[in-house]
């Protein structure tokens, strides 16, 4: 990696929020996943995108575009933009953090994806919106939680912007838990941190994963799996946009995985085994867990 490139700046983030949260039925019946509730480490009660959302502004993110579902744009852009019926009755602390919101509210653009067609799909609805910039892109059913003084985020657009490649977030993962994940396998550019990516496979069976995913200082019975935020270059949607086109789907859907490999041929990529943790709401354990794990920080 080459650490005296500048490269510019990530400003763009992308937030699929489309989905139905089918796992999590029938609580998504009565709110959208990405509006349960989580605690964080000061005790406040937030839906899981606002927590996405101040994540992504406080690693120096200044446009947002959050992909929804045309009938819940109303319901996001209020929560983002309106000033609470009850306000005056908010304790002066929540009356300027309500404020806030409004703010942080006028960095969001809401995309809208027609159909339900996968993650894929829904990565390539902000086509237009993003247009030639790299952006960071952040899953709407993960929150994050840094061991460092800076956050998950800008962990890494810092080694997009030492290197110009994309960046795909990993984690460590047992292999009882890969068939529900994305993995990735490559070599160690920095040790036990930047890893030269050299195939991404998606939700492999642990013999596939034994035989072509292992790495060099993780354990037998481990790999490296998505973490839930990408800095990506825009070439990606000319992928979607191919097998979009062409209707080449994966197990029914659009999926983001192959066009990244796809991205990686192209222009090669970097993985980076992030330094905190991401919990997953789309589950209903894994929920559970959160409500637990991320209030204790």
């Amino acid at each position: 990696m080459d650490m005296n490139s500048n490269y510019p700046q990530v400003k763009t983030a992308v937030i699929p929020a489309a989905g139905f949260g089918t796992r999590l039925f029938p609580a998504t019946k009565a709110v959208k996943k990405e509006l349960f509730p989580i605690i964080d480490r000061q005790g406040r009660a937030k839906p899981v995108i606002l927590s996405l959302v101040e994540e992504l502004i406080a690693a120096g993110i200044e446009e947002i575009g959050i992909v929804v579902q045309a009938g819940d744009r109303e319901m996001f852009q209020d929560f983002f933009n309106q000033t609470p019926d009850y306000f005056q009755k908010l304790s002066s602390e929540n009356q300027e953090y309500s404020r806030s919101i409004q703010a942080m509210g006028d960095r969001i653009t809401f995309l809208i994806q027609d159909t339900q067609d996968g993650f894929g799909h829904s990565v390539y609805c902000a086509k237009n919106w993003v247009g030639d910039r790299p952006f960071l892109l952040s899953l709407g059913d993960h929150v994050y939680l840094s061991d460092q003084e800076i956050s998950c985020s800008r962990q890494l657009l810092n080694i997009y912007e030492r290197s110009g490649k994309s960046v795909v977030g990993v984690t460590v993962t047992s292999e009882s838990e890969i068939y529900h994940c994305g993995c990735v396998t490559g070599t160690w550019q920095e040790s036990n941190s930047v890893v030269s990516v050299t195939e991404l496979a998606e939700k492999p069976d642990i013999e596939y994963a034994r035989k072509h995913l292992s790495i060099p200082g993780i354990a037998n019975d481990s790999f490296l799996t998505v973490f839930g935020l990408y800095v990506l270059t825009p070439r990606i949607f000319d992928y979607l946009e191919h097998n979009i086109t062409n209707n080449i789907r994966e197990r029914g859907e659009f999926q983001l995985t192959s066009c990244l490999e796809q991205l990686r041929q192209a222009e090669g990529m970097l993985a980076y085994l992030v330094k905190g943790r991401a919990f997953d709401i789309g589950r209903a354990d894994a929920y559970r867990q959160t409500l637990i794990e991320f209030r204790q920080g």
